[in-house]
């Protein structure tokens, strides 16, 4: 079966993150001071082909433990769902 994941990966809350602030920093000068704490991370979406939803999401953690991810400035969050048919 094919399987679609969408990952999202942000930096730790306890560490600085130079483009969200920037942002932030930012957002008076275009008329909007109510938006603050601004945090900026990447989405990474990929198709995978397994056996089962389980399967799948088990090698889309694998992949972000041993690529996609920076565990020690990073956390991630993974959605897995059937690809439609296309």
């Amino acid at each position: 079966m094919k399987f679609r994941a969408e990952i999202d990966v942000m930096p730790l809350e306890a560490l600085l993150d130079p483009q969200g602030k920037a942002v932030s920093n930012n957002m008076k000068n275009i008329g909007l001071p109510e938006i603050g704490r601004v945090r900026i991370g990447k989405h990474i979406t990929l198709e995978i082909e397994a056996d089962s939803q389980s399967a799948a999401e088990a090698k889309v953690d694998e992949a972000c433990k041993k690529l996609l991810v920076n565990e020690i400035m990073e956390y991630y969050t993974i959605r897995v769902s059937e690809a439609a048919e296309a």
